[in-house]
C-alpha cells in the first residue's frame, strides 16, 4: 500500500513536470537553446527541492495553484542550471547525468554554458510572472538569489574546488555542504513556509528540519559514491575518492559517515516532532526521510 507521501508525489510530480514543459516551450528564444534547456530539465530526477515547497504548502492547507507550481518550478530550473555547470570539464567533468549524456556532451560546451545561463535567469522571470503580491515575490527572489549565489551555493562550489588541495576539518566540510547543497534545500523550505503563511515558531522548526535534511542529503550522496554503482546512480561513481575530494567517508570512514547521517536524520525527526506539537501536520515531510531508508540503519 502506498504512503500518503507516495500518493502526493505521484500526483504533484506529474503536474510539476507538465508545468516545466509548458513554461520552457512558451519561451521566445533560439530553438537550440530551448532544446538544450529542456533536455536537462526533462532528464528526470527526484525533484526533492520543489517537492518540499509543494509539501509544506499542502501541510499548511495552502492551495497548490499555478503560482505555487511556478515557485516550485523556478527552483528546479535553477537547480538544473547548477547541474549543467557542475558537469562541465572545468568543474566535475562528467559524461553522464541521470543515466544520459551530460548537456555539454550532447550539445557542446558553449551551448551547455548558455543553457545553464538561460535556466538561471529565467528562474527569476518565472517567479516574477506569478500573480503573487509584490512583497512575496521580492522576498522569494531575494532569498533564492542569496541561496544560489555568492552567499550560498556558488561559495560552496568554490570551497569544494579549492578544498581538493587541502584536508578539511569536519566543521569546514559541514560549512561547505551547508552552502553547496543545503542552501537550496533550506530555501525550498523557507519558500514553502512563506507561501503557506506559517507562524514564526513553525517557520523556525521548518528551517531546522531543512538544515538537518540538507546535511543528511549530502552525506548520503557522499556514501552512495562509495557503495553504489554507475547503473544505480546514473552517473560515474568513486570519483570523489579518485579526485581526492573532501567527503564524509574520506574524512571519517564509511562507518563514521553513516553515524553522521543518522545524527542528521535524528535532528530532522526532532524538528518534525516539534512541528507536530505546534499543530502542523508532518506526514509528508516525514516521507522525505524515507529517501534514506535503504541505508540509514547501517
Amino acid at each position: 500500500m502506498k504512503s500518503e507521501f507516495e500518493h502526493f508525489q505521484e500526483q504533484h510530480l506529474t503536474h510539476l513536470n507538465k508545468y516545466l514543459e509548458m513554461y520552457l516551450s512558451r519561451l521566445n528564444g533560439e530553438q537550440t537553446l530551448k532544446d538544450a534547456m529542456f533536455y536537462s530539465v526533462s532528464a528526470g530526477g527526484k525533484r526533492i527541492r520543489p517537492m518540499l515547497i509543494l509539501a509544506i504548502c499542502n501541510e499548511t492547507k495552502r492551495k497548490i495553484d499555478e503560482d505555487v507550481y511556478a515557485v516550485a518550478g523556478s527552483l528546479e530550473l535553477l537547480h538544473t542550471y547548477s547541474l549543467i555547470h557542475d558537469d562541465l570539464p572545468e568543474m566535475d567533468n562528467d559524461d553522464l547525468r541521470r543515466g544520459q549524456l551530460t548537456n555539454h556532451k550532447k550539445f557542446g560546451q558553449a551551448i551547455a554554458v548558455l543553457a545553464g545561463d538561460g535556466l538561471l535567469t529565467t528562474a527569476f522571470e518565472c517567479i516574477g510572472n506569478t500573480k503573487l503580491n509584490d512583497s512575496i515575490k521580492a522576498k522569494l527572489m531575494t532569498a533564492l538569489a542569496k541561496a544560489a549565489g555568492p552567499q550560498g551555493m556558488v561559495s560552496g562550489q568554490v570551497a569544494d574546488i579549492e578544498g581538493e588541495k587541502k584536508h578539511l576539518t569536519l566543521a569546514e566540510l559541514q560549512l561547505l555542504h551547508q552552502r553547496k547543497t543545503g542552501a537550496l534545500i533550506a530555501y525550498a523550505c523557507d519558500a514553502g513556509s512563506l507561501l503557506g503563511g506559517v507562524s514564526t515558531e513553525q517557520q523556525k522548526e521548518i528551517h531546522q528540519f531543512a538544515m538537518a535534511f540538507g546535511l543528511a542529503f549530502q552525506i548520503y550522496d557522499d556514501i552512495l559514491d562509495v557503495v553504489s554503482t554507475e547503473k544505480q546512480l546514473g552517473k560515474a561513481v568513486h570519483k570523489d575518492q579518485f579526485e581526492h575530494k573532501n567527503t564524509y567517508p574520506e574524512l571519517m570512514g564509511l562507518d563514521g559517515a553513516y553515524h553522521q547521517l543518522n545524527e542528521a536524520l535524528f535532528k530532522a525527526q526532532c524538528s518534525l516532532k516539534s512541528l507536530g506539537q505546534l499543530g502542523m501536520k508532518t506526514e509528508l515531510l516525514s516521507g522525505f526521510l524515507d529517501y534514506f531508508a535503504r541505508r540509514k540503519n547501517k
